[in-house]
């Protein structure tokens, strides 16, 4: 069962992760760490992600038992990806990371916590699962949602997050981008208009994927909201009846990325411990945990066994098509660049 969006669970889950970060600036291991026998790892990970962790952390937890004899303490933070990002770059507690892009982690590396050659870390990449977004409309599709280019006709309100926190949000751009450039045949002037449309039917821009999530499937606001692939499935089974998934004819590989936080680990004398916990997220058994949780795991084989859950046949560009995190970010999302030249174009119309 997915954990309410909102309600005393996720609120008190909220509570202790802040209260674990909130000591991390302390003296000693007070707050963390290895100490006196007990091992304790914080996870920063993005919005989405909390079912998926839900269920991983047990299972790590008794492989790490019956490995070393010693219990674990898995701590769980979640939110928009770049604003968990910064929040680690300020000095919130993490041995992990477990965010939406790797753009977020390499902040984090420039900052020193994480050691450079991180992307080498861990298999694939260090992408232990990859996703893509859809859109999730609600059911009968009232609006006949079909493709990017239906986000962009009059009348149709649209539910996204927002690229300045969110991670997800930065994929959704992406792929819109993608499409538009399809569409209009790389014509510069033409793609940023088609993508404008889109984001003048947005009503509401969350800060994360999760909060995007609950103002379409909770609160009812919206006909279609862009998506993880795995919100869109998770909604989908949490509430039969009520959704549909349409897959659109192209979209972008996300590939979420993992990372040790070298500094933080080092000093909280766990760093043995969360290379552990990252590797083992690329076994056989929480593979297929991942997949369960509507992710697609980068064990070619395990997918395989995921084929009626996902559309393996889709068209994907990847992050390499823009240049890659740092090319990107610097021509959408930084400051001044093409995102918020679209959103000004929007907000004076």
């Amino acid at each position: 069962m997915r954990q309410p969006f909102k309600g005393i669970i996720a609120l008190s889950l909220i509570v202790l992760a802040a209260g674990v970060l909130a000591g991390y600036g302390s003296s000693g291991k007070t707050a963390a760490g290895a100490e006196n026998g007990k091992i304790t790892l914080t996870n920063v990970s993005y919005d989405p992600t909390r079912e998926l962790y839900q269920q991983y952390n047990p299972l790590f937890q008794a492989y790490y038992k019956n490995k070393t004899g010693k219990d674990i303490e898995i701590v769980q933070s979640h939110g928009g990806s770049g604003g968990q990002a910064r929040s680690v770059i300020e000095g919130s507690r993490a041995d992990v990371v477990t965010l939406a892009l790797a753009h977020d982690i390499t902040l984090i590396e420039k900052s020193g916590l994480i050691q450079s050659g991180w992307v080498e870390k861990f298999p694939k990449d260090s992408s232990p699962y990859t996703s893509t977004i859809v859109f999730l409309v609600r059911k009968g599709n009232p609006k006949q949602i079909k493709d990017w280019d239906d986000l962009a006709k009059p009348g149709v309100n649209v539910i996204t997050p927002d690229p300045k926190s969110s991670g997800g949000a930065c994929w959704n751009f992406l792929g819109a981008w993608a499409y538009g450039q399809k569409k209009f045949n790389n014509d510069q002037a033409q793609i940023e208009d088609f993508v404008a449309a889109i984001y003048k039917n947005v009503s509401v821009m969350d800060s994360g994927a999760r909060g995007a999530t609950t103002t379409f499937v909770e609160n009812g606001q919206g006909d279609v909201l862009i998506a993880w692939e795995n919100e869109a499935i998770n909604s989908v089974k949490e509430y039969p009846g009520k959704f549909e998934i349409i897959t659109p004819s192209i979209s972008i590989l996300a590939q979420p990325s993992v990372a040790v936080v070298d500094k933080n680990a080092q000093k909280d004398g766990v760093e043995d411990a969360a290379k552990e916990y990252l590797n083992y997220l690329y076994s056989d058994e929480a593979q297929k945990i991942i997949g369960e949780n509507g992710y697609r795991p980068s064990n070619p084989d395990i997918l395989k066994q995921f084929a009626n859950t996902f559309d393996l046949n889709i068209h994907l560009v990847t992050i390499n098509d823009f240049g890659g995190w740092d090319a990107a970010y610097d021509t959408f999302f930084n400051d001044g660049k093409i995102f918020d030249q679209i959103m000004e174009k929007v907000n004076t119309k």
